[in-house]
């Protein structure tokens, strides 16, 4: 490996040791290895230290530092640390990843820096395929900024040809995302405001502003095991979190008529989950509304901020 790293790979463990041997695995196997990890830990305890220590050692290809936080700081956040991590080492691509995730394809991330470098593309994403059916779990996205809502390509079908067209989108999620450094010098850092959820909505949107779209390598295969770490979508967690962050998202990044109609069908949206919800999620849902609603511009401005790379 080279002494300078050219990707820092940032993930964020949330009680994920269950998944860290397929994903130490993965990365171990890669041809490309001038890479060094950046693992933030937002549920630090001594046996997850304990097993990342030994998969160090079964896997001393993976190169890596252990961050332990003092409680969860939120996915927004502690990407954050690991980014700016990567950018004082002197790397020049960060790759958000899922630490849920399997790759197969020895060449993928050599791939997917190799196109970074010969294209000059800002954002760039693999097709992700769910890990047990093999069915299309993210194939591209879009946002719909009439709806103030996101969209994966491919959800839940069959993969195939439809789903095989590399191209550009204005959505994907950041779960395996190369990134060039550069861009987080034009449009700053993940917003730590929304905590997690709407927090890379919120990042590629600001993107795609300055004129840098998703470009998806369909040839490329990243299997992901779906995550309950947060309590699933039927969680009090995500009625909260992902409602107000709905909320949030239209109020910083859109005006005018967007912006009005976005928050229009949003309310709707909600009324028609506080008639469905479970009576926990429902007391959520209207402290989310209430948030989302009223929660101070200030706390998450779009102003740009530049960060220092260190020397």
């Amino acid at each position: 490996m080279s002494k300078v790293p050219k990707i820092g790979l940032v993930t964020v463990l949330y009680n994920s040791d269950e998944v860290l041997p397929d994903f130490f695995q993965s990365l171990a196997k890669q041809s490309f290895q001038a890479y060094h990890l950046y693992i933030i830990d937002n549920s630090a305890n001594t046996g997850t230290q304990r097993l990342i220590d030994e998969l160090g050692i079964r896997y001393p290809e993976v190169a890596f530092t252990y961050i332990a936080n003092v409680g969860n700081r939120g996915v927004a956040a502690a990407n954050n640390q690991g980014i700016q991590l990567a950018m004082g080492a002197g790397c020049t691509h960060t790759l958000l990843l899922n630490n849920d995730i399997v790759i197969q394809q020895t060449d993928l991330i050599e791939n997917m820096y190799r196109h970074a470098l010969q294209s000059g593309d800002r954002l760039i994403v693999p097709k992700i395929l769910f890990y047990d059916s093999h069915k299309v779990w993210m194939a591209g996205g879009r946002l719909d900024k009439w709806r103030g809502s996101t969209a994966h390509i491919g959800g839940l079908q069959d993969d195939g040809p439809l789903f095989s067209k590399p191209g550009y989108f204005n959505y994907a999620p950041t779960c395996f995302m190369l990134i060039d450094n550069k861009l987080f010098n034009e449009i700053g850092l993940m917003d730590p405001s929304y905590f997690v959820y709407f927090d890379d909505t919120d990042f590629v949107y600001r993107a795609t502003q300055r004129g840098y779209n998703v470009y998806l390598m369909p040839q490329l295969v990243v299997l992901h095991k779906e995550s309950s770490s947060t309590g699933g979508v039927d969680s009090p967690f995500f009625a909260y979190y992902f409602n107000r962050n709905r909320l949030l998202f239209v109020r910083k990044n859109f005006r005018g008529i967007y912006r009005g109609i976005a928050l229009a069908v949003t309310l709707l949206a909600d009324l028609r989950k506080a008639v469905l919800y479970r009576p926990e999620n429902r007391k959520m849902l209207y402290r989310a509304v209430k948030d989302g609603l009223w929660m101070s511009s200030s706390r998450y401005n779009n102003r740009r901020r530049v960060i220092k790379t260190g020397t």
